[in-house]
């Protein structure tokens, strides 16, 4: 099982902030650092001060880092136009020799597009689709050829598609609870389906869904890796975990419920119900991003157990 830190820098954190995390993310044996990608914050918090982008943060982290993989979790298809995309992604994972994923998502929150004057057009999806054939198309044509792409929302005509990648095949993450069209993207476009903040047995049920699809094109389901996102709230002890979810606005029973939290032995044991639902993979959802005693408790009381 690996484990991934994954945060959420839109309810507030500097780039200086992100890259201690992702620093300690690295020097703790984590697998990888991924970041959300957006431009508000959620909740009754004010976000202060700002947001950062997605890219620009991994673009960063990747000069800065040697080791961990890096990644959105998910970048909104509203953000950017496919084929810059495909530039920005291919730049970051040359800088970073090759470490570099992509979550590509269909966007969702429709109060960040009003506020950033980002248009939110209505038939998202039909454009993620859209969206993925260019990216991946653009990546996959051989170097002194073009690419063509005449669709119904994008047309690309004679596209030198570049830059590549450093790696031969950037891994591409799709997500999310649709029981019908997500299950088809993932089986065509995928390298990893990943489920956020779901419990285990609806994780099983979903994992089954992507693997029957690709069967259905007949793709190999051992192919794609099926994955986690869920909060994280470890402690010592009840006070400790008690402690923490306080600093991140909740309370210790509803995380329990709904995300790994209590001591290290009870996630560890929570783990374990995903690994059997066919997880093989978490993002553990870090929300508050100066407790790097929590990582380290992760790190030495959880991770090496799952080792």
């Amino acid at each position: 099982m690996d484990l991934r830190i994954f945060t959420e820098p839109q309810q507030g954190a500097t780039y200086d902030t992100l890259l201690t995390v992702a620093k300690a993310t690295e020097d703790l044996g984590f697998d990888a650092f991924f970041r959300s990608d957006h431009y508000l914050s959620m909740g009754s918090g004010d976000g202060l001060p700002g947001p950062t982008d997605a890219w620009i943060t991994l673009a960063g982290l990747a000069r800065e880092t040697k080791r961990i993989r890096l990644g959105t979790l998910m970048t909104a298809g509203t953000f950017r136009l496919p084929g810059v995309l495909a530039i920005q992604v291919a730049q970051v994972d040359q800088m970073s020799g090759g470490r570099v994923e992509l979550g590509l998502g269909a966007g969702w929150f429709e109060e960040e597009h009003k506020a950033y004057g980002i248009p939110f057009p209505k038939e998202k999806f039909a454009r993620l689709e859209e969206q993925l054939e260019i990216v991946t198309g653009l990546w996959a044509t051989e170097a002194g050829k073009t690419f063509d792409f005449h669709g119904t929302y994008y047309d690309l005509t004679k596209s030198p598609a570049l830059p590549k990648p450093a790696q031969s095949k950037v891994p591409v993450l799709i997500g999310g609870h649709g029981a019908r069209r997500t299950p088809r993207l993932a089986a065509r476009f995928a390298d990893e389906f990943n489920l956020p903040f779901a419990g285990a047995e609806d994780s099983a049920a979903a994992f089954e869904r992507v693997r029957d699809a690709a069967r259905a094109i007949g793709r190999d389901p051992g192919d794609l890796v099926c994955s986690n996102a869920l909060v994280v709230c470890v402690g010592r002890d009840d006070q400790e975990v008690a402690r923490r979810a306080a600093a991140i606005g909740r309370e210790a029973d509803e995380l329990k419920a709904n995300g790994l939290a209590g001591s290290p032995a009870e996630v560890v044991d929570k783990i374990g119900r995903y690994a059997e639902a066919g997880s093989r993979r978490i993002y553990l959802q870090v929300l508050d991003l100066s407790d790097l005693d929590h990582l380290e408790l992760i790190s030495s009381q959880v991770q090496s157990q799952l080792s």
